[in-house]
């Protein structure tokens, strides 16, 4: 921990409340029209702050965050880690397109476990998420995977889809399947069996995060695995049904369902079988990772436990190195903020509810699991509702602010960080009302934390990790189709300085090109009172002395 200690700001003088990071997740940016649901929601402290001499856009999507492209969605894991880093590293979505391009990812021990189950005559199962939305997997590797087989001559593969809806269009599944549908069987030829097994909507299937239910996992291992779930002939018939049944259900949180020929499951999961979750990013894969990989489980009945080669895309934790075999290896996120400052004797606090608190803890500390320093460090999760968001899109804001106001008060801390997850997950609902509603709780939220800070003589720093509710809708031949998906808006970047010792000003326009997320945390290192470590990207503000 010693060669991550930072040296002093010159000329900077301390100031007793602390520096806050509120991380403003999904509100970003938007055309200020009717699809702007920021724009639209009552906001005076967010306008307010706008207007402030310590405000600039920050870029945060694409290459800014480590993605292929910047024509790729940022999310709130790239986010996190590239604000917790303090550089862009690239990440998953790139190293898994550059792997596949040179033939690294089949040179592996991952790889090689999948094709050795395969040669013995076991099934290759595939499960992951179904769409190019590119932020926790994309439809091409998955294509890409299934050539392979071919190649390798592997005669069995079944495929488990879960379906999107969020990252893409909300009802967009079939166009995802179709294509997959097609592509299975020009693969099952030659005494060749590819197939589709089983699916389900990604928010009630498989899929879920930070322990907030473990009932979506069951669901999903009781389909994969087990074959039980409502059966049909096809995924397209079983989407399509669902659709039928129910015109407003959206894809993600279609049901479960099983593939079934001659009235059995299509593909259950079996004692020497292969097992690759496809999926790249790890928040919404390590809980299935770990019921195939546990031997002592109490989350639920698993009934059984097959005997499986498993792997994931990538290493999804890298403190508990779950899973076991992984076909990318992870860039690996040295000298991250969090080590800096507990090298320094920084005490720190990070808070959010379920559904953001592995975002402000694990991808901010780069991908770690643990406390850097536990005698330093405090970590608060606020148990998020089990609900639809846009049934309550206050979501967890004022429990959040009413710790986050204790911490301030307290004086232990001398930083602090927080997200509000409101912008990002109602904003996935696709219900506009609610959208806006969330975006003026957080609002609300800091029109009773940044008075805190003030009394405590702190600065606060306010951003958004990437854009969601700046765009409710788009139009299309006169109609308006929900958007679901994040933006590729830039976000707010606002800074109060209410310490009233140091004057730190915001740097010429242009001296910086493109400033972006990663660009955060040596600010928070000059707010802090230290020198940035030389390989993070500059400050975007100054100290005058």
């Amino acid at each position: 921990m010693s060669n991550y200690t930072l040296e002093q700001l010159e000329g900077y003088r301390p100031f007793p409340g602390p520096v806050v990071c509120a991380i403003l997740d999904g509100i970003g940016l938007g055309k200020r029209d009717e699809s702007d649901g920021v724009c639209l929601a009552n906001t005076p402290v967010l306008d307010a702050l706008m207007t402030g001499p310590l405000y600039t856009q920050l870029k945060a999507h694409g290459t800014a965050v480590g993605m292929p492209s910047d024509s790729d969605m940022g999310n709130s894991e790239v986010g996190h880690n590239t604000l917790g880093a303090g550089r862009v590293y690239p990440q998953g979505a790139k190293r898994v397109h550059e792997a596949l391009a040179s033939g690294a990812l089949y040179d592996g021990e991952g790889w090689s476990g999948l094709m050795q189950r395969a040669k013995s005559g076991g099934t290759v199962h595939f499960i992951g998420l179904l769409s190019d939305g590119n932020v926790h997997s994309h439809i091409d590797h998955l294509f890409a995977l299934l050539d392979r087989c071919r190649e390798e001559k592997v005669q069995k593969v079944r495929v488990h889809v879960l379906l999107d809806g969020r990252d893409v269009g909300e009802k967009s599944a079939l166009r995802y399947l179709a294509p997959t549908e097609k592509k299975l069987a020009e693969l099952s030829a030659e005494g060749r069996e590819y197939r589709i097994a089983s699916g389900g909507g990604r928010m009630v299937t498989t899929m879920d995060r930070y322990k907030a239910d473990w009932s979506i996992v069951e669901r999903g291992w009781k389909a994969h695995v087990l074959g039980e779930g409502r059966a049909f002939a096809s995924a397209s018939e079983a989407v399509q049904t669902y659709y039928d049944e129910d015109p407003a259900v959206t894809d993600q949180y279609l049901d479960s369902f099983v593939v079934t020929e001659n009235g059995k499951p299509a593909g259950t999961i079996e004692d020497g079988d292969a097992v690759l979750f496809f999926n790249f990013r790890g928040d919404r894969a390590l809980e299935l990772s770990k019921a195939f990989e546990v031997e002592e489980f109490a989350h639920f009945d698993r009934k059984r436990r097959p005997g499986v080669f498993y792997a994931g895309m990538m290493e999804y934790d890298g403190d508990t190195h779950t899973p076991a075999h992984y076909l990318v290896e992870p860039s690996r996120k040295e000298g991250v903020l969090s080590e800096y400052l507990c090298a320094s004797g920084v005490t720190s606090f990070a808070i959010s509810e379920t559904q953001k608190y592995g975002h402000v803890t694990y991808f901010w500390n780069g991908n770690k699991t643990d406390y850097i320093d536990e005698r330093l460090e405090e970590y608060v999760e606020v148990p998020s509702d089990r609900v639809p968001f846009d049934q309550r899109p206050w979501m967890k804001a004022a429990e959040i602010t009413d710790a986050t106001i204790a911490a301030v008060k307290g004086g232990q801390h001398k930083f602090i960080r927080l997200n509000y997850a409101n912008g990002d997950m109602v904003a996935h609902t696709g219900v506009p009302a609610a959208t806006r509603i969330a975006v003026e709780a957080v609002d609300l939220a800091l029109a009773r934390l940044l008075p805190a800070i003030e009394q405590a003589g702190g600065i606060a720093l306010l951003l958004a990790d990437h854009g969601n509710a700046d765009l409710m809708f788009t139009e299309k031949d006169g109609r308006r189709e929900p958007h679901v998906a994040h933006t590729l808006n830039p976000v707010p970047c606002m800074i109060q300085d209410y310490s009233g010792v140091n004057r730190f000003r915001m740097k010429p326009k242009g001296e910086i090109p493109n400033p972006g997320l990663s660009h955060i945390a040596a600010t928070l290192c000059n707010f802090l009172g230290f020198e940035a470590p030389q390989d993070y990207d500059p400050s975007l503000i100054v100290l005058d002395s």
